[in-house]
């Protein structure tokens, strides 16, 4: 088996206040990117996930066996896809944890 590589994408709104101002379409793509990482999350890839309660940015962690996969995985996240967020795709290590 291919040891899993580590990668993190980060994402930020477009504008202020898209939480609170939303369009149904954004809203659309905003639910499918909340699918699209709790099933990667339990496929066992997600590492952590999370985003700022203020809406400032939200990250993903997770784990592919090579960055062309990885940057598939990124590419289809419906958020990505509907170009709602500014987006980022980075090799990335984890070299410290400790659960709070």
């Amino acid at each position: 088996m291919q040891e899993m590589k580590q990668f993190i994408y980060m994402f930020k709104p477009r504008r202020e206040n898209f939480l609170q101002t939303m369009t149904p379409d954004e809203m659309a793509a905003f639910g499918g990117h909340l699918e699209y990482t709790k099933k990667l999350f339990d496929d066992g890839l997600v590492i952590l996930m999370g985003a700022c309660t203020d809406g400032g940015f939200g990250v993903v962690i997770f784990k592919a066996v090579s960055a062309e996969e990885a940057q598939s995985i990124f590419d289809n996240d419906p958020a990505v896809k509907a170009r709602i967020v500014h987006a980022e795709l980075h090799p990335y290590k984890i070299v410290a944890f400790k659960n709070p």
